[in-house]
């Protein structure tokens, strides 16, 4: 699928580091990363440049899709960055992890990351920040901080548990354990599991039929979905009651309906 890169003079305007590229397909942004020769491991500059991006997108773009150059989706943790840091350090930086993955995942547009190879450390700690996941058969996930001595610092002990449980998450840190992209998909680290060469493809294919929905629809499955999963039942039927409501107000959900019922809108199918 040909995308429109972004000039690099006008980079600037996303204030992006090297190591972060981003193309347009009209509401869409690929936001790729550009450190193949390291197999995207994350340093503190993509990280920080994740942090700008998602906190404002460019103009006009409703769906962002993050894909890793390369071979390698990324395989984590730039370890470089972590050295002869204290434990004060090691805890702000850990935090600056946390508030760009938390721009992913309660953001200002749904995000769909593509991966194949390494999808390690903290480069399954971001994957897990995005909403879906789509992998191609050459992906494979492992936690390996307990071979470092190190532990997750960037939301990965809150949001994987989320999608492969506790005992899941606690296996791979303590054993080194490794999943194929067929025992992920299987486990729930991916909604999709494509060919190889396809994930992109189906990226946008989503990615377009996302971008078509109603904003305020988008932004209640983002924003409002993970924290009623997560509340008290009694709390979270009053939180769907009120979200509800000032969705289906929206103008456009009500020129949605309205389309349907006059039959100028088409209905699900397989």
């Amino acid at each position: 699928m040909q995308l429109n890169p972004i000039d690099r003079n006008d980079a600037p305007a996303f204030d992006l580091p090297a190591s972060l590229g981003v193309e347009l397909q009209g509401e869409i942004a690929v936001l790729r990363l550009m450190r193949a020769e390291k197999r995207n491991a994350l340093d503190n500059a993509t990280v920080m440049g994740l942090h700008r991006f998602f906190a404002a997108p460019p103009a006009g773009v409703k769906v962002v899709v993050i894909d890793g150059q390369g071979e390698h989706f990324s395989a984590g943790l730039d370890l470089s960055s972590l050295q002869e840091q204290s434990a004060t350090e090691g805890v702000g930086h850990s935090m600056m992890w946390h508030e760009a993955f938390r721009h992913i995942q309660f953001g200002r547009v749904p995000v769909i990351s593509v991966l194949h190879g390494a999808v390690i450390g903290g480069g399954l700690e971001l994957a897990a920040a995005t909403h879906i996941r789509i992998a191609e058969p050459s992906s494979f996930y492992a936690l390996p901080e307990g071979q470092r001595g190190i532990f997750v610092g960037g939301g990965g002990s809150v949001r994987i548990p989320r999608l492969i449980g506790v005992a899941r998450m606690m296996d791979m840190m303590l054993t080194g354990r490794v999943y194929d992209a067929a025992e992920g998909h299987a486990i729930g680290l991916s909604q999709y599991l494509v060919g190889a060469g396809e994930g992109m493809t189906k990226a946008m294919e989503l990615a377009a039929k996302i971008a078509g929905n109603a904003p305020m629809t988008n932004f209640a499955v983002m924003h409002a979905l993970p924290r009623i999963a997560e509340t008290s039942p009694e709390s979270g039927y009053m939180m769907e009651a009120m979200i509800s409501s000032i969705a289906q107000a929206d103008i456009e959900a009500k020129t949605r309906i309205r389309d349907f019922l006059e039959k100028r809108a088409a209905k699900v199918g397989k």
